[in-house]
């Protein structure tokens, strides 16, 4: 084997965990794809100038910094959306190709993703790369170009804006899987009542429509008012189109297809305890998944 098809075959491997890394950091799935394809090509102009040892501990590092640079960049963007931004959902890709995978720890739910939208891109980098991809501060210091005692504080930092905004999500998978499905159930069956009964009193519901017309572009809060907002939602699916059950960002969701297959919008709900605490729905079309 040649070394550039043994560098090949060993990025290969460790892609999926390369692409979550960059997720988790710039929060849409063609960015990070992009991002660690960009970092193979400086991989292999690397090796040829001094081989590199340990190709996945170099590349998460590259892919890091390519990240962040990225985010940088998307920030100024993002301030100009029309209406809420949120993260692209991952959905299974059902594909083989580990182009299509992405290795992320079951911790970094959907509503995590949301609230590290709040964070600047060191303190988000630093959270990233130290609470799921359990670097060392030392090494998370070479990434965004801080010493190793301030990554230590931005780490502080990030980890309380992290504990103030992500609900605590200390139900099991199962709860959390009786609490959406009664949740869908209340929603096909257009009960008001039921559906209130289900929100938790400081639940929040977000579109992302991407400058869409006809999507809501400030948040709704409240039981009542998230409950009619759900329902008004649903009264507006098609005959011809389905709602399908799966997982977003590991965590329960669902997506509604058109009939030739593709993808309306998905929605990410959140539970703390028995009550359904967030509800984030993406209709932005460039954040769907392709047809299934």
């Amino acid at each position: 084997m040649s070394r550039v098809a043994e560098l090949a075959a060993e990025y290969t491997r460790v892609r999926p965990r390369l692409v979550g890394v960059a997720y988790s950091i710039v929060g849409t799935l063609a960015e990070a794809q992009d991002v660690v394809s960009d970092c193979w090509l400086k991989l292999a102009d690397a090796d040829a100038r001094e081989r590199v040892l340990d190709v996945e501990a170099w590349a998460v590092v590259a892919v890091a910094r390519r990240a962040v640079d990225v985010l940088r960049s998307a920030r100024v963007r993002r301030e100009e959306y029309v209406g809420p931004w949120l993260p692209e959902p991952l959905v299974d890709p059902g594909s083989p190709d580990p182009a299509e995978r992405v290795t992320l720890d079951d911790t970094v739910s959907y509503a995590l993703m949301v609230v590290l939208e709040t964070l600047t891109p060191a303190e988000r980098t630093t959270w990233v790369l130290h609470e799921v991809f359990g670097m060392s501060f030392p090494e998370i210091a070479a990434v965004v170009g801080r010493g190793p005692a301030a990554v230590r504080q931005l780490a502080v930092r990030a980890r309380a804006h992290v504990t103030a905004g992500a609900p605590r999500v200390d139900v099991a998978a199962p709860e959390h899987r009786r609490v959406v499905d009664a949740f869908l159930g209340a929603v096909e069956g257009g009960d008001l009542a039921a559906l209130v009964g289900l929100l938790d009193p400081d639940v929040v519901l977000t579109s992302d429509g991407g400058g869409l017309l006809g999507v809501a572009r400030r948040p709704v809060h409240g039981p009542d008012h998230v409950a009619r907002f759900v329902l008004g939602v649903r009264r507006k699916v098609a005959a011809d189109e389905r709602l399908v059950p799966l997982a977003v960002n590991g965590g329960p969701g669902f997506a509604v297809l058109r009939a030739d297959g593709t993808t309306r919008f998905v929605c990410s709900i959140t539970a703390a305890g028995d009550r359904v605490r967030r509800v984030d729905i993406v209709v932005a079309p460039a954040k769907l998944p392709r047809a299934r």
